[in-house]
C-alpha cells in the first residue's frame, strides 16, 4: 500500500487528488496539507512514500518544503504537481530533492502511474523531458566565474571512466536503452552502472543525476 500526503492550498484540488487516489486499491491518503509548514509537520508524523506537493502556497511554498523534508533524511519522495505553463519555480523544486514533476492537467492514469514511480524510486519526468526543463530553467543554476574553472565535484571524482560517460549522456537525456546501443553495452550493465552512479553521487534519482551532470559542467545547457 502507498500511503500518500497531499499538499495544496486549494481545497477543490485536494478533494479532487483524495478522491482519485482512494479509488485505487494500492494507495491511500494519509492526510492533507494546505500550505509548507503543514506539509514538513505531517511528514514528521505519518512518514507518507510519496507527497504531491503544489508549490504556489501561502507561507511556506512547496519548493522550500520540499528541501526542508528532503534534508531530514527521510525516506518520502517528493512529487511536485504545479502548472508548468505559469508556473517557473518547477526547476528550483528539483533542484531541491523533488523526484519528479507532473502539470495538474495530466490524465488521471498519468498521475497514478506517476506515483508509483516515484514511490518504487524512479523518477516521474522522463528523460528528454528533463533535459527541455532544465535547458529552459538553466539560468537558475550558478554563475561560473570565467577567470578560473569550477574545481572538480568531489562526487564525480568515485566515478569510473565508464560511469563518467554515463552520468554525461543521462544528462543529455539519453534513456536506458538508448546508451545501451550507441554504447554497445547489455541493458542490464547499464541499469548496474546507472545504480552505481545513484550510490556513489548520493543522488536519490534519475532526474538528480541529471541535475548533478548539468551542475558539475559535464554537461552544458543546449
Amino acid at each position: 500500500m502507498t500511503t500518500v500526503l497531499i499538499a495544496d492550498d486549494q481545497p477543490m484540488q485536494r478533494f479532487g487528488f483524495r478522491m482519485l487516489l482512494e479509488s485505487q486499491d494500492d494507495m491511500t491518503v494519509v492526510g492533507e496539507a494546505t500550505n509548507g509548514t503543514e506539509a514538513t509537520r505531517l511528514v514528521d508524523r505519518h512518514r507518507p512514500d510519496v507527497v504531491l506537493m503544489d508549490i504556489r502556497m501561502p507561507g511556506l511554498d512547496g519548493i522550500e518544503a520540499t528541501r526542508r523534508i528532503i534534508a531530514t533524511g527521510a525516506r518520502t519522495r517528493i512529487l511536485i504537481v504545479t502548472t508548468f505553463d505559469l508556473d517557473e519555480y518547477a526547476y528550483d523544486g528539483l533542484r531541491a530533492g523533488a523526484s519528479g514533476f507532473l502539470v495538474k492537467d495530466a490524465q488521471p492514469e498519468e498521475l497514478l502511474a506517476g506515483i508509483r514511480a516515484v514511490a518504487s524510486g524512479d523518477a516521474v519526468v522522463a528523460p528528454s523531458l528533463t533535459r527541455r526543463l532544465l535547458d529552459a530553467y538553466i539560468h537558475h543554476l550558478p554563475a561560473s566565474p570565467t577567470a578560473a574553472p569550477r574545481p572538480e565535484d568531489p562526487r564525480l571524482a568515485t566515478l569510473t571512466e565508464r560511469e563518467r560517460e554515463i552520468l554525461t549522456v543521462i544528462g543529455q537525456g539519453w534513456t536506458n536503452t538508448e546508451i545501451a546501443e550507441r554504447l554497445h553495452l547489455a541493458e542490464s550493465t547499464v541499469k548496474t552502472h546507472v545504480g552505481r552512479i545513484l550510490s556513489k553521487t548520493g543522488t536519490r534519482d534519475r532526474v538528480q543525476a541529471v541535475i548533478l551532470a548539468y551542475d558539475t559542467q559535464l554537461v552544458m545547457p543546449a
